[in-house]
This record gives C-alpha cells, structure tokens and sequence, in this order.
C-alpha cells in the first residue's frame, strides 16, 4: 500500500503519524514545497482552546474531533517525550467586559481538567473593566518544537518526505499512490478551486517576559499566551487577506491592548513579529472523493483542510477521522 500526503504543516504530519499507526507495513510520502518555519503552523501559539465556531459536518463529529484532539495532545503532556514535542500543560483565564458567553465555550467545558467561572478576585487579575470570567487548564503545543519531531519520528518509522510543489492531482498520479490525503491547508484553494477556502489573516508578536505564568483572553481578540520559548501577544483575524507583511498599525494595536492588560509586558523585549494566513472555512473539509482525472486516470483522495486558526488544537482529531475515510474508501465501504 502506498500513500502519498500533500502537506507538511500540523494537520499533515498528524495525519502522517495516525496513518503509520494504522498501516505500519505500507509506504508514506509526504509531499510539500514548506516546512517547520516555513508553514503557517510555526506561527501559530498553539493552545488547545477551539473557538465557538469551528465546525465539522455534525455537531457529534465537531466534538469527537476536539476530544480525540486533546486526549492526543494531553497523552504526549503525560509522557517523557513532552519537552521534545513541545508540548506542556498550561492554565489561563478569560475575561470579558460585554458578554458572559465570550467566557463559555461548550466544546471544552466537560472535557478539560478544569473550567470553571473566575471569582471575583480573579477578574482582577488584569487590567480592564472585567464583568465575567472563566479559569481552565489545557494544553500548548509549540510547533516550533512540534513540527520537527514529528518529522522526525515520521522518518524514523519509514516515512519519506520529498520536497516538491503540486500544481494538481493529476501531476502527481504517475506515482501512483493508492490514496492521497490532501493536507495543503490554504493551497487547497487553487488545488481544489475551492472558493469557499479563505485566509484569515492573523499576526502576533512574540515577546521575552518569563514572568508570565498564565495564559489571558481579552475582549477584541486580545490574547497573552505563555509558551516554552516566548510569550505570544496577539491578535488580529482579517478575513480574506492574503498580506504576508507585517503591518506596523496591526503591531501597534496588539501592544495596546496587550499592555493595557499586562502592563509589565512593556518591558519585555520584543524577539520577533510573525504573521500567518489561516485556512479558513466555514465547516472544516474532512472527506473522501473520487476524483477523475485530467489524465484520464482516477485518484482516491481524502481531503482534510481549512481548519483556521485551530489547526494545531483540532489537527490529530481530524486526522483520526480522515485516516478512518481512507479506511473505508479502500475497503470499498465509502458513501461515495
């Protein structure tokens, strides 16, 4: 059995990894043209927190998703190997001043170790007219770290990775792969010509200040989330921009809020800006096709994309998930 993925950011290598689990006899390639800082994952700060509005088909396999997720992430917290995947426990608040479903999210509620309302005392935790807060304890996952120890432990177990561009399906037929995954984040939108795929642009700043323990949401986007290097400061979602430039207002406005919150972080040294276009799509594409080719030939596919700004928290869920379309597209048992 051979198999080919298109993509080297968290949601291939994932989905590289859940596959070696489930067919340790068959080959892998990985396909891709970016990798470790070049991918939009490297920018990413890596906190399992899902947003309100990440979707899947259903709301079960939504859910199965983000559970399958966080057992993955907190089953490499557990182990020896944590501090080489960089992966670490890490607990925050969030705080609103407008509404207290910004501090609810019923994705994660009954999932996580903690969540629960923040008192009175911890609304005064930061700076800012606080009315509703909550406390919970999750985990972080720095691709920085992340992204080469999967690669490495892709390798290690019989992967391939070949550096090459692909341009569509059909380029890649003559290899003749029993099954692509197709893992190409914001790429799937001219590889699919898929128009329902968009950047959402995101920046952030990444700041030396060891002193902040705790992970704090604001209002506006506003986050301050400690990590193993730095403490990301961020944020902004621009919704179809596709500027890969720092922008110096975005960076203005980011250090407002952020100080506003923490003013100790005006002390701390600032040791890079980053930004990121996440793939975003109103339900995540996590499904398998047939596709007929240019070529003549047909090419079984499992597409798993446009995740947003929650591939590093959902990616190992969908990748179960995918792994089990392929599964069954090879069994003959698919839908399709």
């Amino acid at each position: 059995m051979h198999f080919g993925i298109l993509g080297s950011g968290v949601v291939g290598l994932t989905t590289a990894l859940e596959l070696q689990q489930n067919y340790p006899n068959a080959q892998i390639t990985i396909l891709a043209d970016r990798f470790n800082e070049d991918t939009t994952s490297h920018v990413a700060a890596g906190i399992f927190r899902p947003g309100t509005s990440f979707t899947g088909p259903s709301k079960e396999i939504t859910q199965q998703w983000i559970n399958d997720a966080f057992h993955y992430w907190d089953d490499i917290r557990r182990s020896k190997e944590a501090p080489l995947a960089g992966v670490c426990q890490l607990s925050g608040y969030i705080f609103s001043s407008t509404s207290p479903k910004i501090v609810r999210n019923q994705y994660i509620e009954q999932l996580l170790p903690v969540y629960r309302q923040a008192s009175e005392e911890e609304l005064k935790l930061c700076n800012g007219d606080w009315k509703y807060g909550s406390f919970f304890t999750t985990c972080l996952t720095e691709c920085r770290l992340f992204l080469p120890y999967a690669t490495k432990k892709f390798i290690a177990a019989g992967g391939q990775v070949t550096r090459q561009y692909v341009n569509s399906f059909s380029e890649v037929s003559q290899q003749n792969f029993d099954l692509l995954f197709n893992c190409t984040g914001l790429g799937a939108r001219e590889l699919c010509n898929d128009q329902q795929l968009v950047a959402m642009r995101g920046q952030v700043l990444k700041v030396r200040a060891p002193w902040v323990k705790l992970a704090f949401y604001g209002d506006y986007d506003t986050y301050i989330l400690p990590g193993f290097e730095a403490v990301t400061i961020g944020g902004c979602r621009q919704y179809d921009s596709y500027n890969l430039n720092v922008c110096k207002y975005d960076s203005m406005a980011i250090k407002e809020r952020c100080y506003g919150m923490l003013p100790s972080l005006k002390r701390a040294e600032v040791v890079r800006e980053c930004v990121g276009l996440r793939p975003h799509r109103a339900v995540v594409r996590v499904e398998s096709e047939i596709l007929r080719l240019a070529n003549g030939r047909t090419q079984k596919v499992v597409h798993n994309y446009g995740h947003g700004g929650y591939g590093v928290t959902t990616s190992p869920g969908t990748a179960k998930y995918a792994v089990k379309l392929a599964r069954d597209l090879l069994a003959g048992n698919s839908k399709l």
